[in-house]
C-alpha cells in the first residue's frame, strides 16, 4: 500500500512563501507524474502544477513565475515551492502520485494567506 505525506502547510501573509513537501511511502516500484492540486472553500478542486518522470514542468495560469514544483525521485518525494502568495491561493493543498496501481492522493495541507 502507498501513502503520500504532505507537510509544510500554514498561514503567511501576503507576499509571503511556503514550501509544500509530499514523500511517498510503501512499496513502491515507479511513480509516474507527481503534481499538486488545491480545493478552496465552496470552490471544485484545481490542478495547480504537475511534474512528469521525465519532461517538462507545467503551472495553472493563477500560479505562473509564483509557484515552483519540484521532485527527488531518489526520496519519492515532490516539492512546491510557493513565493509571492495572494489571498486567493488559500486553499487546502493535496498531492497526487501516478502509479502502476492507478492514483495515489494525500490527505491535504492547509494554507492559509492572510494579514
Amino acid at each position: 500500500q502507498v501513502q503520500l505525506v504532505e507537510s509544510g502547510g500554514g498561514l503567511v501573509q501576503p507576499g509571503g512563501s511556503l514550501r509544500l513537501s509530499c514523500a511517498a511511502s510503501g512499496t513502491i516500484f515507479k511513480i509516474y507524474t507527481m503534481a499538486w492540486y488545491r480545493q478552496a472553500p465552496g470552490k471544485q478542486r484545481e490542478l495547480v502544477a504537475t511534474t512528469p518522470s521525465g519532461g517538462s514542468t507545467n503551472y495553472a495560469d493563477s500560479v505562473k513565475g509564483r509557484f515552483t514544483i519540484s521532485r527527488d525521485n531518489s526520496r519519492n518525494t515532490v516539492y512546491l515551492q510557493m513565493n509571492s502568495l495572494k489571498p486567493e491561493d488559500t486553499a487546502v493543498y493535496y498531492c497526487n502520485a501516478g502509479l502502476p496501481i492507478g492514483s495515489v492522493w494525500g490527505q491535504g495541507t492547509q494554507v492559509t494567506v492572510s494579514s
